[in-house]
């Protein structure tokens, strides 16, 4: 049997209904429909307007004299009084705010710095050495994660207690030094960023490992070092829980734990300082916003880098 030209078995051409085909750009992607804009420009707007109205709210409440505070609207601002509000919050106490704001950048800094170093390195051992028991330590730092860092309160106390350490500036330093989190960010960055043929070639020129940490290792991981350092000062500068149970004179406070007390404990029962509190927790967003904008060098080195040849 011979097949001729209308066989559909042999025939160039198909046969049956075509499939619809969804338009597409000259890019060739498929063209988005007015309605997905609009929701994703919806959304969009949304959760701006929900992350930045608090910030607005503050900003506002800021700028009012205790009564404006009650009797105006929250949104938007009444007669300016931000000036005797700062005077206000800087001269209460003997300036004690000062004091507050000064010792949660120390420790913040000092901490953070250190914990920056220690997990950088142990990432990068973790990430470029083969050695026994390698995965299980790996499994321990991931496992720590599940452990609520509450439990650890009373343990900390006792610990600190027989150290000596409590109501001094190294009980809220040296547990920042510590950060299971960071060192595997680190480990999994250190896995990327540095190629092992390049250690190799420093070892065969007869660097140290030392100085390969220090003159490679470290500025490969410069951008991870930096997101690790900029999430540890931000959990440093908003930690709460720890300067409340382990220090006792409040000169040595942070700016949380101190506004906080403003708000319970008032030393005439006439005085009201929720006016002082707004004002000082719209300051104590200062250095957050500084740090930010500082590190973003870092990260736009850090995507931009493997673009280059």
């Amino acid at each position: 049997m011979t097949a001729t030209l209308d066989d559909p078995r042999t025939s160039p051409v198909k046969t049956g209904r075509r499939r619809p085909v969804a338009p597409r750009t000259g890019t060739g992607r498929v063209r988005h429909t007015t309605r997905t804009k609009a929701l994703v420009i919806g959304g969009l707007v949304f959760f701006t307007i929900y992350s930045l109205a608090p910030i607005w709210w503050l900003i506002v409440s800021a700028t009012k004299s205790q009564r404006d505070l009650y009797t105006t609207n929250g949104l938007w601002f009444s007669e300016m009084h931000l000036m005797d509000n700062l005077r206000q919050l800087f001269t209460y106490q003997d300036g004690i705010f000062l004091k507050w704001m000064w010792n949660t950048i120390f420790y913040g800094v000092v901490g953070t710095a250190g914990m920056t170093l220690l997990c950088v390195a142990c990432g990068y051992g973790l990430a470029m050495y083969e050695f026994k028991g390698r995965g299980i330590l790996m499994g321990c730092i991931i496992g720590s994660f599940l452990v609520p860092h509450a439990l650890l309160t009373i343990p900390s106390f006792l610990l600190y207690t027989d150290l000596q350490m409590i109501d001094t500036p190294w009980a809220i330093i040296a547990p920042s030094f510590f950060n299971a989190f960071s060192v595997y960010l680190a480990k999994v960055y250190a896995e990327g960023a540095i190629p092992p043929e390049l250690l190799e070639a420093a070892r065969i020129d007869g660097a140290g490992e030392y100085r390969i940490f220090f003159t490679i290792g470290a500025r490969l991981m410069s951008t991870g070092a930096a997101t690790v350092f900029l999430l540890g000062f931000v959990g440093s500068w908003n930690s709460f829980f720890g300067p409340l149970v382990f220090l006792r004179t409040p000169e040595k406070w942070t700016v949380m734990v101190g506004l906080y007390s403003w708000l319970k404990v008032k030393v005439d029962a006439s005085a009201d300082l929720t006016g002082m509190v707004v004002v000082g927790s719209m300051l104590s967003l200062i250095p957050m916003v500084v740090l930010m904008i500082s590190m973003q060098r870092f990260w736009r080195s850090g995507v931009t880098l493997g673009s280059l040849k």
